[in-house]
């Protein structure tokens, strides 16, 4: 008798070539999911794997950008790819960067609760391994960065501007 509702749906969801559910609808700069047909930022491809030198330099690009929803993919990708001693800097960083998306869109608990949760993951690793700059990244100043905004978002409860308030992973320019 044709289609059953079931297979309507499943029809209807956006799916990878393994059948998985994704979503193709067009999102803005933060990630935001905009209604089909609208113009939206390209989106981040996922699984790729980057140097940790292209990592950072990428990542940053897009923090500069005021994209961190985009740059989170890039830490994301390394943190799943790379090695597993390193594994908990990528995911820090990729907190940092939720929490900067979050701040942007005016979540407020959300914004500083994972600015804070990164900066305490990165500054843990570095203690850990022994490495404050990594890659070049100036950890102990992303860190004080990400508690600094935090504070800030907190006390003003406003949203930011994500690409005039992201970080230097590598210190001052």
């Amino acid at each position: 008798m044709g289609n059953s509702s079931s297979e309507r749906r499943t029809g209807a969801r956006d799916r990878d070539s393994e059948g998985r559910a994704r979503n193709a609808r067009p999102r803005d700069g933060l990630g935001r999911p905009l209604p089909y047909g609208a113009e939206g930022v390209d989106r981040q491809p996922e699984g790729v794997v980057r140097t940790p030198e292209q990592t950072v330099a990428e990542a940053q690009e897009l923090l500069d950008a005021g994209k961190p929803f985009h740059a989170h993919e890039v830490f994301e990708d390394a943190w799943k790819s790379g090695p597993d001693e390193e594994r908990a800097l990528w995911r820090g960083l990729a907190q940092l960067a939720v929490g900067l998306t979050h701040a942007a869109r005016g979540n407020v608990t959300g914004g500083a609760r994972l600015l804070r949760r990164g900066a305490g993951a990165v500054e843990e690793w570095a203690s850990a391994e022994r490495r404050a700059r990594p890659y070049g990244m100036d950890l102990a100043g992303v860190a004080g960065w990400a508690r600094e905004l935090a504070g800030t978002v907190e006390e003003g409860g406003a949203t930011v501007d994500a690409g005039d308030r992201a970080p230097r992973l590598r210190g001052a320019s």
